[in-house]
């Protein structure tokens, strides 16, 4: 992880910075809406958007402002 607490694969769009998850087709979607609840209370993320493809499996990229502070990391 770089110092400015941004991962490998994170993307930044001006003030917001992005992180793309994909969560396999075997995954529930009730699991898959705690799954990102928990980043979002827990890592400041929230969801911008949400490609499902055949097979079941879902790309979902989440969001959250470009900040200074060291924020939690996302764990999927």
């Amino acid at each position: 992880m770089a110092a400015t607490g941004v991962a490998e694969g994170d993307l930044t769009d001006g003030e917001w910075e992005y992180r793309p998850v994909q969560l396999p087709g075997d995954v529930s979607r009730m699991t898959a809406a705690v799954r990102l609840a928990i980043q979002a209370e827990f890592g400041g993320w929230e969801l911008s958007r949400v490609r499902l493809y055949p097979g079941g499996v879902r790309k979902v990229w989440l969001r959250r402002r470009r900040s200074n502070r060291m924020l939690p990391e996302l764990s999927v």
